[in-house]
Formats: structure tokens, C-alpha cells, sequence
């Protein structure tokens, strides 16, 4: 009985993380996938077809203003910075006429690829979005149902490792 206890606990913590994974993928496909071809794109419309994806799901999601953050705010958690940011690029590229210079174009498109992706040491390039932004905006309904089922978790590994309830 007491490894079936140690069992079921175990499983709110499996199903908060196929959760929170399917989450991700399904941001990924929708919007940030479509980040990443707009700063990949090798021309203008091909830019603006991808960052006009983005855009409307960041709108049609409500992720144009508050925090991605749970306990306190930081700047990289701000969703109307990032709104605002995503949407000047898009205009900024709309902007552009026939007879914008070559030069011009791969500017604004360099520019675009260095708005939309972060460059670090570890990840290499990565697509700029504020962290959590899968499960905005359910984030402290996410932080308190981790915490929960953690404390599940280790109740269970101790009814199944430690031999807590002999």
C-alpha cells in the first residue's frame, strides 16, 4: 500500500511538467518558432510574413502588457516592453519601399536579427522572450502547483526510498 501512496503522489509532478513542456512546444510552434524564421528571413516580406505570426498571437494571447514574473518584476520579465519592441520592428520593416536601397534592406534585416535573438556563451542563439512567457498568464497558478507537487513528489520518494510510515 505504501508503494501505491509513494506512486500516486509521484504523479502530479509528472503531469505539472508534460504540462508545462507541452506548453513550451506549443508557444515554440506558434510564436517563437515564427520569431526565430523572421530573424533568419533573407528578405523584407519574408520578415514581415513571419513577425506578422508572432505579433497577432502575442495579441491574440493578451501578452501585451505585465510580467511574466511571480514574486518579483525584472526587466527581461516585461511583456510590454517586448510587445512594444516586436511591433516598432514590424512597422519599421512595413515601412520600407521599392526603391530602398539594397544596403538598406540588410540593414534593417540585421537589425531585425538582433532585436529578436539573445547571444550567449552557453545556448548560442536563442529567440528574446521574456522567461515564462509559455505559461503567461497562468504563471502563479504554475509557481504554487511546482511547489505543491515537489512537496508530493518527496513524500512520495520518501515512502519509497527513505521507508518514512514504517
Amino acid at each position: 500500500m505504501k508503494k501505491f501512496l509513494g506512486t500516486l503522489f509521484f504523479i502530479p509532478l509528472v503531469i505539472w511538467l508534460t504540462i508545462v513542456g507541452f506548453r513550451t512546444v506549443m508557444f515554440n510552434r506558434d510564436c517563437g518558432g515564427h520569431l526565430k524564421r523572421a530573424a533568419d528571413a533573407n528578405t523584407i516580406q519574408l520578415a514581415i510574413q513571419e513577425l506578422k505570426v508572432s505579433v497577432k498571437y502575442i495579441e491574440d494571447n493578451g501578452m501585451t502588457s505585465g510580467y511574466t514574473s511571480v514574486f518579483y518584476n525584472t526587466p527581461d520579465e516585461d511583456l510590454g516592453f517586448w510587445y512594444v519592441n516586436l511591433k516598432s520592428s514590424l512597422e519599421e520593416l512595413e515601412k520600407v519601399k521599392p526603391e530602398t536601397s539594397q544596403l538598406e534592406r540588410s540593414n534593417l534585416l540585421l537589425k531585425l536579427r538582433q532585436t529578436l535573438l539573445d547571444h550567449s556563451g552557453k545556448d548560442g542563439e536563442t529567440v528574446t522572450k521574456p522567461a515564462g512567457i509559455s505559461r503567461y498568464p497562468s504563471n502563479s497558478g504554475f509557481a504554487w502547483g511546482f511547489i505543491m507537487s515537489l512537496v508530493m513528489a518527496l513524500v512520495s520518494a520518501g515512502m519509497w526510498f527513505v521507508g518514512f510510515y514504517d
